[in-house]
């Protein structure tokens, strides 16, 4: 396989190892089925599914990378650092991983007295059904409880109506800090990529710091192409890839099948004169 541009490659998803409602087995084949021609299992804080994702690639015939996304605390903004192509026994990764998990379910015990204090009560009870691993109990499970129970119609509701800044139920948190998060990644032999720059709600200013803060401590790439960008941020973030000399990443962030708009492998191409991430990875690509 020729790893170029244009590629159907899916290098950001979700399984129930985190936040997402399908097994790193039923992800593999979901990625099969749509023309996914390199895969990623990006699950949050946790890599805990990448031996199976592996595995389950390999018996799809599905060109595998491992893949991470670690929370990060920047200019008081949470922001979302994937990492790609590690050496997933890395005990510092894991070390890392498992200390940024640590404060979870205090920060979910402080979303649901919240949530009660505006008349809903039982949330951390409710939200817990829906997790797999309670060391990484979200948001996204709170408000799958609060569609369940009738409080919403879809989860874009209630995070509208009570899990963002400013509204109830909405606790922030101290997460990792940028140079260790992109430290951990490369430590494993991994490359940092920043998630999804469109969708953090930084000054021109800011947003500038984080791109340079981030390449000063290794980082090497930025998603360019994926599902919460717009047509127009997919040419703006080119140029930031192309104004820093990062490489170019794409992914989905896939969730689910009845929540998530965009699906796996379908996304439009990385613009043809960017670095594709994948070609920095050439060497741990498992196929």
């Amino acid at each position: 396989m020729s790893f170029q541009t244009i590629l159907n490659a899916d290098l950001h998803c979700h399984s129930v190892v985190s936040d997402g409602t399908l097994t790193p087995e039923a992800l593999a084949r979901r990625a099969k089925a749509n023309g996914v021609e390199l895969w990623a299992l990006t699950d949050h804080d946790e890599i805990g599914g990448q031996h199976r994702a592996a595995a389950a690639a390999q018996a799809q015939g599905l060109a595998y990378l491992t893949g991470t996304e670690i929370s990060v605390t920047f200019a008081a903004e949470t922001v979302h650092i994937v990492g790609l192509g590690f050496d997933a026994d890395d005990a510092a990764l894991r070390q890392g991983l498992h200390k940024t998990r640590g404060g979870r379910e205090q920060r979910a015990r402080e979303m649901a007295d919240s949530l009660a204090k505006a008349g809903i009560p039982g949330t951390f009870e409710g939200a817990l059904k829906f997790v797999s691993n309670p060391e990484l109990i979200s948001r996204t499970h709170f408000a799958r409880f609060l569609v369940e129970s009738g409080v919403c119609r879809e989860t874009s509701e209630v995070f509208r109506k009570y899990l963002t800044e400013g509204k109830p139920g909405y606790v922030a948190h101290r997460w990792a800090n940028l140079k260790d998060a992109v430290s951990w990644i490369t430590g494993a032999h991994g490359i940092a990529v920043i998630a999804h720059p469109g969708r953090y709600k930084f000054t021109a200013n800011e947003e500038y710091a984080l791109f340079t803060e981030f390449k000063a401590h290794g980082g090497r790439g930025v998603e360019v192409i994926t599902g919460s960008h717009t047509r127009q941020e997919f040419v703006k973030y080119a140029e930031t890839a192309r104004e820093f000399g990062l490489a170019a990443s794409r992914g989905s962030d896939f969730h689910s099948p009845d929540e998530s708009h965009t699906d796996l492998g379908t996304l439009p191409y990385l613009p043809g004169d960017i670095t594709p991430v994948w070609e920095l990875l050439a060497d741990r690509i498992r196929k």
